[in-house]
């Protein structure tokens, strides 16, 4: 393990990495909406001024890809986009915006499922939409996928929509020229729960599948995960709150009417569905992880830095290869984040993923 301190212009970028091989709120909650999936505006050459270091290697990961080419193309000559494609049919939320890139048809291509923050109360699919572009630029494919919020129906609905959606895509792999061996997470705040949880839950049962949404005979796996700034576990937020600098002021989780709380249908403090959220039991389970890419503000005050710690401490206990940054400074939906994580997290995808 190494630990690299590099100063920037704002925030102290603090990374851990580890890497030895083995055999998912716009946060949880989140006050200030408008900063929600924040755009990616800046630049790739603001970030790589930043100084941020890259992502581990992908070779010590078992669910490492497939070499790239092992799966049909389908050529297309210009980025090609649809939105509000069905994935199930219980609802109309159960859509995702499709982004396909450019492709000689040689091979298939990599897939990156974005998953929008919002609480799980609010938000939807556009506002990951600077984000797909600037993936399906880089050859990547890009699902931004909607799915029900607490409002609509209550939890586990989304988190089994998110899954479905993922096996939609493996079923229609080869009609849009995808590489089922290749798919990716990447949310933020409530969307990083999200994508923690395909990636801690790809090879085991759990209340998160739901055969009624159709596509039972693929999986739900993913091949990599970022989350950033998302919650690990509703249990501990509030604990870990108060443990920060930002204590005083830090939004409360456990009481019934936090955003966890109405999504779960009940206090998070007493409900039975509490345990279930914690994404670190699921990793203690798996027989096989894929690589992650976490970072997180240590002066959030919505979702708790110690979220991405814990979760970061349970894969290291379980073999996994992370990276794990810590932007010192940094709060909730940053913009920091844009500023120094998405080239780096755009490079790790492309690592993993075999772009």
């Amino acid at each position: 393990m190494t630990t690299t301190t590099t100063r920037t212009d704002a925030p102290v970028l603090r990374t851990v990495r580890s890497r030895v091989g083995r055999a998912a709120v716009c946060g949880a909650a989140v006050i200030a909406l408008s900063a929600c999936g924040a755009s990616a505006t800046s630049s790739a050459s603001s970030a790589a001024a930043a100084g941020t270091p890259s992502s581990s290697s992908p070779s010590t990961s078992t669910s490492s890809p497939s070499a790239a080419g092992s799966a049909a193309g389908v050529a297309r000559s210009s980025v090609e986009t649809t939105t509000g494609v069905a994935y199930a049919t219980s609802s109309p939320t159960q859509n995702l915006d499709l982004y396909l890139p450019v492709s000689d048809g040689t091979s298939a291509v990599p897939v990156v499922i974005l998953i929008h923050g919002g609480a799980f109360q609010m938000g939807d699919s556009s506002m990951e939409t600077q984000y797909a572009q600037q993936l399906v630029q880089k050859g990547f494919a890009v699902a931004s996928v909607n799915y029900r919020l607490s409002g609509e129906a209550a939890y586990p609905a989304g988190a089994q929509d998110v899954k479905a959606a993922v096996r939609w895509l493996r079923a229609n792999a080869a009609t849009y020229g995808l590489d089922p061996d290749r798919f990716a997470a990447w949310g933020q705040s409530a969307g990083g729960w999200m994508a923690n949880m395909l990636g801690a839950t790809g090879d085991q049962a759990t209340i998160f599948d739901d055969a009624s949404l159709g596509n039972t005979d693929q999986s739900s796996a993913v091949q990599a995960v970022v989350s950033w700034f998302g919650p690990s576990n509703f249990a501990t937020m509030d604990e870990q709150a108060a443990q920060s600098s930002c204590a005083s002021g830090s939004q409360v989780h456990g009481t019934a009417d936090s955003p966890e709380s109405r999504w779960l249908g009940s206090a998070v403090s007493s409900s039975s569905l509490t345990a279930s959220t914690d994404i670190s039991a699921y990793v203690a389970k798996a027989t096989t992880l894929p690589a992650w890419y976490l970072a997180h503000g240590d002066s959030d005050c919505n979702v708790p830095g110690g979220q991405s710690a814990e979760l970061d401490a349970a894969l290291k206990k379980a073999g996994a290869t992370q990276t794990y940054v810590v932007l010192e400074g940094a709060g909730h939906a940053d913009p920091m984040f844009d500023q120094t994580q998405l080239e780096p997290t755009i490079a790790f995808l492309a690592e993993q993923l075999g772009l």
